[in-house]
């Protein structure tokens, strides 16, 4: 893996390269102090994980991965903070963050997420692989996953939702095995011939999986206060439901909104068939 640190304390890129160069495949690339030299560096660099610290000088480490997504959007990102504030936190995870490091510096953290960011380059890497030899072979036959698969795989989520006993979860899996069966979004899902319903009983299931649905966003918002630095629940938090949605649903749990996170039936649905 090519690394790249960003840091205003010369000594933590010094730091860090010594942990990441004891393992033979990874590379440090470059180091910078700030923004400028960062972009600049970019331009002509292979990278796949970069290293950024929170707080500094100028550009602020969330508005300078800001910038780099829309330059190289496939690098990954971790942050370097001392911060504890949540709301910082928060913002870190809605600009693209991965994992926090924190300081001081911890060799086991280090390698734990650095490790972690890898297999997850690898797992898309490997699914990019599969998509290409099965959309592009000329022999090749596109087979959906069976779906007992498909299906235990969103029960799982919903069970980590703890949803499975909503009235609403049987849609959820019925929608869902739809849409991988037919690889369609849930926008392109004609429910009326798919159930064989009309308008006021499409309502009536949309209103059963929003409750379900809501449910879990208020169980992930809970779970996300008891362990804010939890990688499954911030995936689930950005993946399903958008992470904005759940801080507002942390706040209104908390007593500091009048209103809690809202949820989308299709960011729900096409993030859900995404994870499986």
């Amino acid at each position: 893996m090519n690394f790249y640190i960003v840091d205003d304390d010369p000594s933590i890129p010094m730091i860090l390269q010594r942990i990441l160069e004891k393992e033979s495949s990874n590379t440090v690339v470059g180091t910078a102090a700030g923004a400028d030299k960062t972009l600049a560096d970019l331009m002509h660099l292979e990278v796949d994980i970069m290293l950024v610290d929170l707080l500094m000088p100028g550009t602020s480490g969330i508005e300078l991965i800001k910038q780099v997504r829309q330059l190289k959007p496939a690098i990954r990102f971790v942050m370097i903070s001392q911060v504890k504030d949540s709301d910082l936190r928060a913002q870190a995870y809605e600009a693209g963050i991965e994992f926090f490091i924190d300081k001081p510096i911890n060799v086991i953290e280090v390698k734990t997420v650095v490790e972690k960011v890898g297999q997850s380059i690898q797992m898309a890497q490997k699914l990019e692989n599969i998509q290409s030899l099965v959309g592009g072979g000329a022999t090749a036959v596109a087979t959906p996953n069976p779906p007992s698969t498909s299906r235990a795989q969103v029960l799982a989520i919903l069970r980590f939702l703890g949803i499975t006993s909503e009235a609403g979860s049987s849609d959820i899996l019925s929608v869902s095995q739809i849409m991988q069966e037919q690889r369609i979004s849930f926008r392109d899902i004609d429910f009326e011939a798919q159930y064989h319903i009309d308008d006021r009983e499409k309502k009536i299931m949309f209103q059963r999986i929003r409750r379900a649905i809501k449910t879990g966003l208020t169980n992930l918002a809970t779970l996300c206060m008891d362990d804010m630095g939890d990688e499954i629940v911030v995936e689930y938090a950005n993946t399903l439901y958008d992470y904005k949605n759940v801080r507002d649903e942390m706040l209104y749990l908390e007593g500091k909104r009048s209103t809690g996170g809202k949820t989308s039936l299709k960011h729900f649905f096409d993030g859900l068939v995404q994870e499986r």
